[in-house]
C-alpha cells in the first residue's frame, strides 16, 4: 500500500472536514437555540469568499482581505437578522425554507450585479505559496493553515460554548428560552449575537477555501446540504458533534473518491469503476446519516438538555 497517498489523501479529508465544521458549526447552533432552518447560511459562506478577493485585490493583502470579510460578513447578518430572520423565528420551518430559500436568490443576484458573472480568484502571499516536506509526504503550506485555522477555531468554540458565561447562556436557550427571557436575560440580543457568530464562521469558510477554488456565485449552495448531514450526524446544537461528523464525513468523501474505483476496479471496468467510485462515495454519506438517524436519532453528540 503506497502510505504516502493514504496519508495525502487523510490530510484532504481534514481539510475539507474543517471546511464542513466551518460552515455547520453555525448552523447546528442556530438551529439549535432558534429552531431555525436557515437555507441562506450558503450565501454568507459565498459572501465571505467575494468580499475577501475583492479586498484582497483592491487593497493587494490578503490580511485585510479576511479582516474586511470577517466584519463584512458580520455586518450583512446583522442587517438580515433585522430585517427578516428576526420575523422567521415564529413561524413554521416551512416559512423559514422558503425566506431563507428567496434570501439565497438575492445573495446570488446581488453578487452577480455586484462583481459579474465570473469568479474572483484569491492571490495568496508568497508565505502561504510554498510546500512543507514531511519525509515523502509533501503538503501545500496553505492546506496546512486552513487546518490549523480550524482546529483552533473548534476548540475556541468549544471553550466558549463549554466553559463561558456566554456559552452557559447559548446552552439555556438551546433547552428552555421562555426561562431564559424570564430571568431577565436578553433573548432577541443572545439571537442575533448567535445568527452573527454562525454567519462568520460560514464566511471564513468560505474565503478559505476560496483561494483554492476562487469565489463563485452559488458556491455554498452545493455544500450546504451536506452541511446539514453535518448536524444531523453530530446532534443538533453540538459543537463537539459538528466537528466530529465533519472530519468524518470528509473522511469518508475523500477516501471514498481516491480508493473505492480501485475496488471497484477488481469486478468491473476501470471506466465504469471510475464512475461509480464519486457517485457511491457521495451514497455512503447519507446512508451514515440514514443508520445514525435509526440507531441514534438525537445524533453522535447530542447537547445535554435539562
Amino acid at each position: 500500500m503506497d502510505w504516502t497517498l493514504v496519508l495525502t489523501q487523510a490530510i484532504n479529508g481534514l481539510q475539507l472536514g474543517i471546511l464542513l465544521f466551518l460552515l455547520s458549526a453555525g448552523l447546528t447552533l442556530t438551529f439549535g437555540i432558534m429552531d431555525l432552518i436557515n437555507l441562506a447560511h450558503a450565501s454568507f459562506f459565498m459572501l465571505g469568499a467575494f468580499i475577501c478577493a475583492w479586498a484582497t485585490l483592491y487593497f493587494d493583502s490578503f490580511v485585510v482581505g479576511i479582516v474586511c470579510a470577517i466584519l463584512g460578513t458580520a455586518l450583512l447578518a446583522l442587517i438580515v437578522e433585522k430585517t427578516v430572520i428576526s420575523h422567521l423565528y415564529v413561524r413554521d420551518h416551512l416559512d423559514q425554507l422558503l425566506a431563507t430559500f428567496g434570501l439565497i436568490l438575492i445573495a446570488d443576484t446581488a453578487v452577480h450585479l455586484i462583481w459579474g458573472p465570473a469568479g474572483l480568484a484569491i492571490p495568496l502571499p508568497s508565505q502561504l505559496q510554498g510546500q512543507v516536506r514531511f519525509g515523502e509526504l509533501v503538503v501545500p503550506t496553505y492546506r496546512l493553515v486552513i487546518i490549523g485555522v480550524g482546529l483552533l477555531i473548534a476548540a475556541t468554540l468549544y471553550w466558549l460554548v463549554n466553559k463561558t458565561r456566554a456559552g452557559m447562556l447559548i446552552r439555556a436557550g438551546a433547552s428552555n428560552r421562555q426561562m431564559l427571557s424570564t430571568l431577565g436575560i436578553n433573548v432577541k440580543l443572545l439571537f442575533t449575537s448567535v445568527f452573527i457568530l454562525g454567519a462568520v464562521l460560514a464566511g471564513l469558510g468560505g474565503l478559505l477555501i476560496a483561494p483554492i477554488t476562487e469565489a463563485s456565485i452559488g458556491m455554498g449552495n452545493d455544500i450546504i446540504i451536506t452541511a446539514f448531514v453535518v448536524i444531523i450526524i453530530g446532534g443538533i446544537g453540538s459543537i463537539k458533534g459538528a466537528f466530529v461528523a465533519a472530519l468524518l464525513i470528509g473522511f469518508i468523501d475523500t477516501f471514498g473518491r481516491a480508493f473505492l474505483d480501485t475496488i471497484f476496479a477488481l469486478f468491473m471496468s476501470v471506466d465504469s469503476a471510475e464512475t461509480a467510485a464519486p457517485a457511491v462515495s457521495a451514497i455512503l454519506v447519507y446512508l451514515l446519516m440514514a443508520l445514525i438517524l435509526v440507531w441514534r436519532p438525537q445524533g453522535l453528540f447530542p447537547p445535554k438538555l435539562r
